[in-house]
């Protein structure tokens, strides 16, 4: 999902490996191994918007994703 949505915007090699560090940190946290479920897509596209505001980090980056989305950090 998270590549389907990168391809049509101009980043680096270095940022997609962010980004998907991130992305890829998000859905094994929270144990999603369907990458066709609606929720990854919405997960990718939060991750980008965070990415594009400044945030370069990808554990960072992964957290700030959830927690804008309201979803609570697994113990």
């Amino acid at each position: 999902m998270l590549q389907r949505l990168l391809a049509s915007a101009e980043f680096d090699e270095a940022d997609i490996r962010c980004m998907t560090a991130a992305y890829e940190a998000a859905l094994a946290l929270l144990r999603l191994k369907n990458r066709d479920d609606p929720v990854t897509e919405v997960i990718a596209a939060r991750i980008i918007k965070i990415f594009q505001s400044g945030e370069h980090d990808p554990p960072r980056l992964c957290a700030r994703a959830l927690r804008e989305l309201g979803i609570p950090l697994p113990e």
